[in-house]
């Protein structure tokens, strides 16, 4: 993959800014098991920015976990380090089963491409709760009307886009878009997908990539214009129908975010089950489906050792992407 310029910048807006315990089976001891109390007070670390995917996650998730488990459960937004600073706050956490945290791909992405101190096998993965594919915006005043404008400037100039998070699912998709025209963008980097979307408002990108939840009030109004989805097939929800895929256009990208949360690793089997039985009960909630809906999800659900699997294998597939950066 090409290695791209990247700035950070600070925020353009007042938006606010598994040494694994999870090798057993799903079943066991849950809440009320012998030897474990379920915590009553719980705080979901969100590892970026007030405001994106990431944060929009967490919340939705902390407030449908308290719905179901009776904990009240704290939001913290840890930013910095391309999220590095919210997933070490959880290795430090070893073995608290009161601290959960909102994860993505970050949590694969960061210890490829950089010097952190954990790897994804380092916590106890819980739930994945679905999927996000990213669509391609721009400013409403931009010339560019489709993902291949994109393509053709940058091979005949400059494009700047921006990324949340140097090791982000957006940067990798910019960068298998890279690799297939053999092209470069500059990219700067953001804390989350809402200063992106400030970023392409202010006309200080070009173009940005974001999940189409972030952006969706956005879309509607017509202050940001869509470029294309990033997704094997159009999107069957009425506000991204008409969006065509990269696909269509010639990009032949797709990549998905994943969503879900993890615990610290070293917790106990009854902890680990707990969580997990509070995130089966999350999936069966209004709240679920509302989160999912109104953020354009596509909702997969797997818990415990199927999500380790799936873990196992989107590392090695990022790997193959990220791995000769």
């Amino acid at each position: 993959m090409n290695r791209r310029t990247k700035f950070t910048v600070p925020a353009l807006t007042a938006v606010a800014a598994l040494a694994l315990s999870a090798c057993g089976g799903d079943g066991g001891g849950g809440a009320g098991a012998e030897g474990f109390t379920a915590p009553e007070d719980v705080r979901m670390i969100v590892p970026f920015g007030a405001g994106g995917g990431s944060d929009l996650a967490g919340r939705a998730t902390a407030a449908g976990l308290e719905e179901v488990t009776g904990s009240t459960i704290t939001v913290e937004n840890l930013t910095g380090g391309d999220g590095a600073i919210g997933y070490s706050e959880l290795l430090a956490s070893n073995g608290d089963p009161s601290t959960l945290l909102a994860s993505e791909t970050a949590l694969m992405a960061l210890p490829i491409t950089q010097d952190v101190e954990f790897t994804y096998e380092d916590f106890t993965p819980i739930m994945k709760l679905g999927d996000d594919y990213s669509v391609v915006i721009t400013n409403p005043d931009s010339p560019h009307e489709t993902c291949m404008d994109l393509v053709d400037a940058a091979k005949a100039g400059g494009v700047t886009t921006g990324v949340a998070g140097a090791a982000g699912i957006d940067s990798v998709a910019w960068g298998l878009i890279e690799d297939q025209f053999d092209i470069e963008f500059d990219t700067v980097v953001f804390e989350s997908g809402a200063e992106i979307v400030a970023g392409v408002l202010g006309g200080h990108i070009d173009a940005g990539m974001t999940n189409p939840g972030e952006v969706l009030g956005q879309l509607e109004s017509g202050d940001i214009k869509p470029l294309c989805v990033l997704a094997p097939e159009r999107y069957t929800y009425e506000e991204l129908a008409d969006i065509p895929t990269g696909v269509e256009q010639g990009v032949d990208v797709t990549f998905a975010q994943w969503r879900g949360f993890i615990a610290p690793g070293g917790i106990s089997e009854e902890a680990r089950q707990h969580w997990i039985d509070a995130g089966k009960d999350f999936a069966e909630t209004e709240a679920y489906t509302e989160y999912v809906e109104s953020n354009l999800l596509q909702p997969q659900q797997v818990y415990g050792d199927e999500f380790v699997t799936y873990l196992d294998e989107y590392d090695a597939a990022l790997e193959k992407v990220l791995g000769d950066e």
